[in-house]
């Protein structure tokens, strides 16, 4: 069968640090409380300027120097925004421009936080119908372009980034051996969309709005869904928590990856961790997590990894990824 396999995988942060001491110049509030509700101590915010088209890019390219391919193999391209450029084109057509490729398809995915999941499993199942060859997934946001910088219950939780993954259809046995992506589980319950929102849009309010979070009630949900959407990938494959090196979870709270690891009896040294020091970058987090990990030597070939998340809507899903 036709398995949809990562070959490679880039990210790119905005070179600009902002430390949790520069937010306590904004707002009320001081790296203790943030680090207590958090666990972030830092995050990358873009240059003025600087657009998500510009932090995917680069990411893309990063990804497709990991792959030892070219802009060229590329005939799939979807990114996964909820800040994007412009209400349309698509983000992803100004990528496919600028990586110089005229051909294949390119489109964006809105999806918030869940967003990288939902484009990696929208690339998997493209890719397994024969319709594309090589895909490059991408998450991408500014979400300080849309943060109110003065609720300090917001604004000192995110960050800005961009993550790529290169997915290419590959021949497999069937097994949860092959390489590549085994499975993906994507879920969405619209009920919850004033516990997490912007409060603007094209249609609405005709402005950009702002990022409004019901913090507690964001965390309820998200670790029983979480918790509740990686049991479906392991079920669905066979295989148990004991057989996954690597959990690869969406950014959002240090403390809803420490809770959703208990709830799964997870050994916490198996998650990846970034957000001490990304905070959280909505879609651009997970591949961002997967990158660095791949690139500091903690995954290694034949690693099985399990990618989840949650964001507004709320949606949620997971993969579970043979490296």
């Amino acid at each position: 069968m036709i398995r949809s396999v990562i070959v490679g995988c880039g990210s790119y942060l905005p070179e600009r640090v902002m430390t949790n001491a520069d937010m306590a110049e904004i707002v009320d509030t001081s790296d203790e409380w943030i680090v207590a509700r958090s666990g972030i101590r830092q995050r990358h915010i873009a240059a003025e300027g600087q657009t998500t088209g510009d932090l995917a890019e680069a990411a893309a390219r990063d990804a497709l120097k990991h792959a030892g391919l070219e802009p060229a193999d590329i005939d799939l391209i979807i990114v996964a925004t909820a800040t994007p450029d412009n209400t349309f084109p698509a983000t992803a057509t100004s990528v496919q421009a600028r990586l110089g490729i005229r051909d294949g398809a390119a489109f964006d995915i809105q999806a918030v936080c869940s967003g990288f999941i939902y484009g990696l499993a929208t690339a998997d199942n493209f890719l397994k119908a024969g319709q594309f060859k090589r895909a490059l997934v991408i998450g991408a946001e500014t979400f300080s372009r849309i943060l109110d910088w003065e609720d300090r219950t917001t604004c000192v939780l995110f960050g800005d980034g961009a993550g790529a993954v290169v997915v290419e259809a590959q021949e497999g046995a069937g097994t949860s051996d092959d390489r590549g992506i085994l499975t993906t589980h994507l879920h969405a319950d619209g009920r919850h969309h004033d516990l997490l929102y912007v409060d603007g849009g094209p249609s609405s309010t005709k402005t950009v709005g702002h990022l409004r979070m019901s913090g507690k009630e964001v965390f309820r949900h998200a670790v029983v869904n979480l918790a509740s959407v990686i049991n479906e990938a392991l079920e669905a494959t066979g295989l148990a928590a004991d057989d996954i090196d690597w959990v690869i979870p969406h950014q959002a709270n240090k403390r809803i990856l420490d809770g959703t690891a208990r709830k799964l009896k997870l050994a916490p040294e198996k998650v990846v961790v970034t957000v001490d020091r990304h905070g959280n970058t909505s879609a651009a987090s997970v591949p961002l997590a997967m990158a660095e990990a791949i690139r500091d030597g903690r995954i290694k070939r034949g690693d099985m990894l399990l990618l989840e998340a949650m964001g507004g809507g709320f949606t949620w899903g997971s993969a579970l990824v043979r490296w």
